[in-house]
């Protein structure tokens, strides 16, 4: 863990990081894409940190890689790169910088590594894990292989690097009909998440899919029940599930995608009002380009993408000790997995 008070010392003697509200007026370009969900004040207390991270980047030839679930000043204050775990690992093998900080969780970071072996890959703090990825290891997936014997094996990305490379190809909730579909087989396992395999099965009838007893502890929180009692209490609101949900919670949605499939269905449909189901800053990342939209509902919280910092990612490219490492023989066969996944999803269909 972080001794965090001994590095904000030190980062606090080497740049000048106190709440700042002229450098925040003269930041107006990057407010103008979060204001709607973070006020002056907050910006204010961002702004050094913002600044200084923007500088270090540069100084260190630097990109950041963002998922969508990060907070605001994150998301739009210093990313170069924002998406779904697809759109990330994608950009991760076409960067040309020479440091990846990864603001995400641990998994997406070994992913980065996986794919640029010769890079730095920074994580800004190694606690930040992922339910999903601790539901299974490398054993589980020889469990599923044993019990389903030439059953080709597809795990999500939100996995361990051992988990991957004991896996025939990775899938991300965007791409894993297209995957399913792709595969030469009857019978297909599908790990570790079981919600994402059942909804999968729903959409690809013609293939038997069997899976792992996992799940993401901020998707199996929503019910069918909330959703209908939702609706009834806002008649009218359009409501928008991420497949990670239990299968009668995406049942009961207007639509359901990955966190670009979110954000496209969002950018096209332009509804009145919109509850997403699914991570709290996603309705907040997209909000300021959505003006017309009202975002309501409830918020969970996913506990790991909320570890990660403006603090952590400063100290992450001031100190370059956040490093990720990968086995090289465990990186070799992962690498195969997820590449494999990216040339089938450039695949037109």
């Amino acid at each position: 863990m972080l001794d965090m008070p001994a590095r904000r010392d030190e980062l606090r003697a080497t740049y000048d990081l106190a709440p700042n509200p002229g450098l925040a007026a003269r930041m107006q370009d990057e407010y103008a894409r979060m204001k709607r969900v973070v006020s002056p004040a907050d910006w204010a207390m961002h702004a050094p940190y913002v600044a200084a991270i923007n500088a270090l980047k540069r100084e260190r030839g630097a990109a950041i890689l963002a998922h969508n679930y990060m907070t605001p000043e994150i998301f739009h204050g210093v990313a170069d790169v924002v998406g779904d775990s697809l759109q990330l690992a994608v950009e991760a093998t076409r960067t040309k910088a020479d440091v990846i900080v990864q603001c995400g969780v641990h998994f997406m970071a070994e992913t980065s590594k996986i794919l640029n072996p010769t890079k730095t890959v920074l994580m800004p703090d190694m606690a930040a894990g992922c339910s999903l990825a601790d539901s299974i290891t490398a054993e589980g997936v020889a469990e599923m292989r044993a019990r389903y014997p030439g059953a080709p094996v597809v795990s999500y990305v939100n996995t361990t690097a051992e988990v991957k490379a004991a896996s025939d190809i990775c899938c991300t909730s965007s791409n894993a009909v297209q995957i399913i579909r792709a595969l030469d087989a009857e019978t297909i396992v599908m790990t570790p998440d079981k919600y994402l395999a059942q909804n999968v099965a729903a959409q690809v009838p013609e293939k038997r899919i069997v899976w792992w007893d996992g799940s993401c502890i901020v998707h199996e929180q929503y019910t069918a029940q909330d959703i209908r009692e939702f609706r009834d209490w806002n008649p009218g609101t359009r409501i928008i599930a991420h497949p990670e949900c239990p299968p009668d919670v995406v049942a009961e949605a207007d639509f359901s995608g990955s966190t670009k499939g979110i954000l496209d269905y969002v950018s096209a449909e332009r509804p009145e009002r919109a509850m997403l189901v699914t991570e709290c800053s996603m309705a907040s990342n997209i909000s300021d380009a959505h003006p017309e939209v009202e975002f309501i509902g409830p918020c969970n919280m996913c506990p790991y993408m909320k570890k990660i910092t403006l603090e952590k990612v400063l100290w992450s490219l001031h100190s370059m000790t956040t490093q990720i490492e990968v086995d090289a023989d465990i990186a070799g066969r992962a690498r195969q997995a997820v590449q494999r996944m990216i040339d089938l999803s450039a695949r037109k269909v």
